[in-house]
């Protein structure tokens, strides 16, 4: 375990390089999120009580949006292009003839970049956006706390989603066209457009219960203390059950994968 702590530290001090770019970053969530942020207002103000949250939860809900999108990497952009491109060359066959678990490499190093974007460009336009609006802060530690698990999941849920589709590359040789699609879907059903619960009918029972659903609508309904007691517990499960699901298939893909390098190998 301590090589992918090692992986994760690398993750993160990688990232951290890029100082122009997260401050540009910093910069276009923060102007994304007053856009979004009036819009929402004038919203509000028409229909209060939209999907469950008053103006002050919907706020924060945009604010939330804001911190997580490059944590939870809800348009991509974080290994799979990388990963996509070793497959590629071929250079993927050296990977998986090392002596490391190639799913758990790949998701340390996604962690590290999950934990700088969170600390990097997530907290600033957070503060800024509590100093502009009146947004509803937690305020128990415990549920704080809560939030950062729930995070932490579905970090892992959307690390899940994107190494399945990139692994998707050993048969169509190029995943741009299947990142692209899941990028789309990201943005869409995590909630980042709308809150899910403002999604009507079916559309609304479908979108709340796809996997994207655990990278920004479940963190943000246990920020805002919708999930408490046994609902946080089956907030969690949802997540970890999608994480835990989406994780093995990716092994049975990189399983699948590795006798195809072997086979052409030989």
């Amino acid at each position: 375990m301590r090589l992918y702590a090692v992986v994760a530290a690398g993750g993160f001090r990688r990232y951290a390089t890029y100082r122009t770019a997260t401050a540009a970053g910093v910069f276009t969530n923060t102007v994304f999120g007053f856009i979004v942020a009036y819009t929402y207002t004038a919203l509000w103000d028409e229909r209060p009580q939209l999907g469950g949250y008053d103006t002050s939860q919907a706020l924060t809900y945009v604010w939330l949006g804001q911190a997580l999108l490059m944590a939870c990497a809800m348009m991509g952009g974080g290994f799979e292009d990388e990963l996509v491109e070793r497959i590629r060359t071929g250079d993927i066959a050296v990977d998986l003839y090392r002596p490391v678990d190639l799913q758990l490499w790949w998701l340390a190093g996604d962690l590290g970049r999950a934990a700088f974007h969170l600390l990097g460009r997530g907290v600033v336009p957070m503060v800024l956006g509590a100093l502009a609006f009146d947004l509803a802060l937690p305020g128990s530690p415990w549920t704080w706390l809560a939030f950062l698990v729930s995070v932490f999941l579905g970090v892992v849920v959307g690390f899940a989603v994107r190494y399945l589709v990139a692994l998707s590359a050993f048969w169509l040789m190029d995943g741009a066209g299947a990142m692209r699609i899941v990028s789309l879907a990201g943005l869409f059903f995590s909630g980042m457009l709308l809150p899910l619960n403002l999604f009507p009918g079916l559309l609304g029972e479908v979108a709340r219960a796809l996997p994207w659903s655990s990278l920004l609508q479940v963190p943000a309904d246990v920020f805002l203390g919708k999930h408490t007691g046994w609902g946080l517990v089956k907030a969690y499960a949802f997540q970890g059950g999608w994480a835990v699901v989406l994780l093995l298939a990716g092994r049975m893909v990189q399983a699948a994968a590795t006798r195809r390098v072997v086979v052409q190998g030989g």
